[in-house]
């Protein structure tokens, strides 16, 4: 950004709080543009720092003699319990080391899968594990008819709260009523799509509004069914915020839904179908599912670039969510190239080219103070270089 000819910055936020363009011009106009909440961290003025603990470091994940690809055969210590960052310059073989091999091992090893591991010899502290979740940013949807609501399951209380009502037992409705898999209760002329696919001659096909069920996917006598005067299709197309306020007296839907929202995804309606959303959008997701769930305290979390296209605002919000599961005596682990997330992290973990060959190695496995003196290490020169600024 501060190379840049021309910035535009848009605020507040997502598209349900009205944005508009707060600021616009050269780097010297944002900067003396006091509305922009992005000035402060383009003029040094702020920094994303989060409060954290003094983490120690006595027990560690050994990664003994990894050769996957181009890395040399190395050994790596990974501390449990605290936030570790792995960096290093692209085609550095990051995520051969932590998914192809740690990743894989571990969920092989914990959650009893059969994934190929890449080439290790042993990875010791496995017994001060007991799960381990790797979220990426792959999508996370089977079927064009998962969405958030259905993925965090948030959508099984919301059918249980309809089908608790008068009108409801009245009927003999069931939850599996309100489900839009069932053909009883969705429209059966659309299936759920609200639209209807009409094949043309020699053209692609024509998508039109469905006329049986206007667009709300269930048919008329599900949408009979009320709950504080809305049907079921009103409240799947609530955003996450709306929807916070509407089941403020249902604690098991509030509570995942408030863990959404507080990974900044207030915005996203209910039934938004998920192969619409965003690989940052759809990691999120997956970490604000696992949030909502009881900790076990020994869970390792593997997270793949989650700052990807994040404002420094959000980079702030992400890294508070990452050291709150960390304070709950679970080990995150993140490989990342963004420099605020590297300088509030524990321990680091930095890849880089041995001189003279085409093999990669660890060239510093250290905490802030000690990365800044390894000269060999891009990283640990880019912060010094970030910090004097």
């Amino acid at each position: 950004m501060r190379k840049s000819d021309y910035i535009i910055d848009i605020w507040p936020g997502a598209w349900i709080h009205w944005w508009k363009v707060i600021a616009e011009g050269s780097i010297n106009q944002i900067i003396n543009n006091k509305k922009s909440i992005t000035w402060p961290y383009l003029s040094w003025n702020k920094q994303v720092i989060v409060d954290k603990k003094n983490r120690q470091k006595k027990n560690y994940l050994k990664i003994i003699w990894a050769e996957q690809n181009n890395l040399k055969n190395i050994d790596v210590k990974i501390p449990i319990w605290n936030l570790t960052v792995v960096t290093g310059v692209s085609w550095s073989w990051k995520s051969s080391l932590i998914n192809q091999i740690l990743a894989k091992y571990l969920v092989n090893k914990l959650n009893k899968a059969k994934k190929t591991v890449g080439k290790v010899r042993e990875i010791q502290g496995i017994e001060f594990l007991d799960k381990a979740l790797i979220i990426d940013q792959s999508p996370i949807w089977k079927t064009p008819r998962s969405n958030p609501a259905t993925y965090t399951g948030v959508f099984t209380h919301i059918r249980e709260i309809f089908s608790e009502s008068y009108d409801a037992k009245l009927r003999w409705y069931l939850p599996w009523r309100f489900s839009f898999n069932t053909k009883d209760g969705r429209c059966n002329e659309c299936d759920w799509d609200w639209t209807k696919k009409i094949e043309m001659h020699f053209l692609p096909p024509v998508y039109v509004k469905c006329q049986e069920c206007e667009w709300k996917r269930f048919n008329k006598e599900t949408l009979e069914i009320k709950y504080k005067a809305k049907t079921i299709s009103d409240i799947l197309n609530l955003t996450v915020e709306e929807a916070i306020d509407f089941f403020t007296n249902y604690p098991k839907v509030s509570k995942i839904l408030k863990v959404l929202n507080k990974v900044w995804l207030g915005y996203i309606k209910l039934w938004q179908s998920s192969s619409t959303l965003s690989g940052g959008e759809a990691q999120r997701i997956k970490l604000a599912t696992e949030l909502s769930k009881r900790s076990t305290s020994k869970t390792v979390y593997i997270l793949d670039e989650p700052t990807t296209w994040l404002h420094f605002q959000d980079v702030e919000r992400l890294l508070k969510v990452l050291h709150s599961l960390v304070d709950k005596w679970n080990t995150v682990i993140v490989i990342e190239h963004n420099m605020n997330v590297i300088l509030n992290a524990d321990y680091i973990i930095d890849i880089w080219l041995e001189w003279g060959d085409l093999w990669w190695e660890i060239v510093a496995t250290w905490d802030i103070e000690q990365m800044k003196k390894c000269k060999k290490s891009y990283t640990g020169q880019a912060i010094s270089n970030y910090l004097i600024q």
